[in-house]
């Protein structure tokens, strides 16, 4: 594992479906030449995908290193690493298998290189969950799928804007299968994963998290369905023994009507929907989703493949930026989090240290 410069990390780009807006994004985010004094990014894609989209962009000046190996980066440039060297027809705005196929080998390429710790943090560009199905990727998003490389018992998708952070108990689950998706065990893993992301992820020392209630109105008292009595009541009851400033559940409409959600640091939605549609409405565009959970750092953009728009030069890099720079930030915010809970004893002893070499150097500086 690499040593991690606060400030100047290496963060990698994954390239998305090859056919959706994920390189076309690359493209529009990284040519501005002031991300280089943030980052040193590396774009796992191959040169000729990456050429294929900046020249459809004729006013955008894009540059690059093209390297086979992540020792060759290069921190005065964006880095290309070249995942495929064979020739590959790119159809914008076409779902088919080629799209699905290179995507997955970018995602294991920039997965393999976090894991192993040749990069700090890893940007990951939109996938179709349907063409990226295989026998190496049965999972139905990036989230899973990063759970199962990583090896960790459980992980939360949180959604982060500068205004709010909602996580999910169920991710993407047809609406059928949610309710059995609530049990009070995945209830209370969530809030403990979500609680110590805020606070190492996020700086947040005692953070307060809102849960919400599964049925409408919060169940009203039983008539509309009993898991908050049963269930989310429970579980909230669960972690406040452990000292954790967690409330509810509350009715999710009236939650966010009512502009609940800026009391705070996060919140727990029971579905997809129940979470992401305020959160995409309320985040205006730069929301980022945030794996947390499991020990590297991953965000994306929140939003999907776009085929509609795929190759017009219409794509919106906000959100895409947004996400580079929030991974940025968390690395910065963890290395803070790590300094601040070195042993004391140890610090100490540094301290000590780097004072008597002080006087040393001082001594030797008095002998004429």
């Amino acid at each position: 594992m690499m040593n991690i410069e606060p400030q100047k990390p290496v963060i990698g780009f994954t390239s998305g479906d090859i056919n959706g807006i994920g390189l076309e994004l690359v493209v529009k985010a990284l040519h501005d030449a002031r991300i280089l004094e943030m980052c040193t990014p590396v774009v796992f894609a191959s040169n000729k995908s990456i050429n294929f989209y900046r020249k459809s962009m004729p006013d955008i000046n894009f540059s690059y290193n093209s390297i086979k190996e992540l020792n060759k980066i290069n921190p005065k440039q964006v880095n290309l690493f070249n995942c495929w060297e064979e020739e590959v027809v790119i159809t914008p705005g076409i779902l088919n298998e080629i799209g699905g196929r290179y995507a997955l080998m970018s995602l294991k390429q920039g997965v393999l290189a976090l894991k192993e710790g040749g990069i700090h943090g890893l940007v990951t560009a939109p996938i179709h969950k349907k063409n990226i199905q295989s026998a190496e990727f049965t999972y139905s998003g990036h989230t899973p799928y990063l759970k199962a490389v990583f090896g960790v018992n459980d992980i939360a998708m949180l959604m982060v804007a500068e205004n709010m952070r909602i996580g999910l108990v169920t991710e993407h689950l047809p609406i059928k299968d949610v309710a059995a998706g609530i049990t009070k065990e995945a209830i209370v893993s969530k809030i403990k994963i979500i609680y110590s992301s805020l606070q190492r992820d996020f700086g947040i020392d005692k953070p307060r998290i809102a849960v919400l209630g599964l049925n409408p109105h919060s169940g009203d008292e039983g008539l509309i369905g009993n898991e908050e009595q049963t269930i989310i009541a429970p579980a909230v009851k669960e972690v406040k023994q452990n000292n954790m400033m967690v409330f509810g559940p509350y009715s999710a409409d009236a939650f966010f009507a009512r502009g609940q959600y800026e009391r705070f640091d996060a919140v727990l939605a029971m579905y997809h929907d129940q979470g992401l549609i305020p959160f995409k409405t309320l985040a205006a565009g730069e929301g980022v989703n945030y794996t947390a959970g499991i020990p590297a750092v991953r965000t994306s953009p929140d939003h999907g493949t776009a085929f509609d728009i795929a190759g017009k030069g219409k794509a919106d890099p906000t959100s895409f930026l947004a996400a580079t720079f929030e991974c940025i930030d968390i690395l910065r915010r963890r290395m803070g989090y790590k300094e601040a809970r070195l042993n004391p004893l140890k610090k100490m002893s540094q301290r000590m240290l780097a004072n008597v070499e002080d006087e040393r150097i001082e001594d030797s500086e008095g002998v004429s």
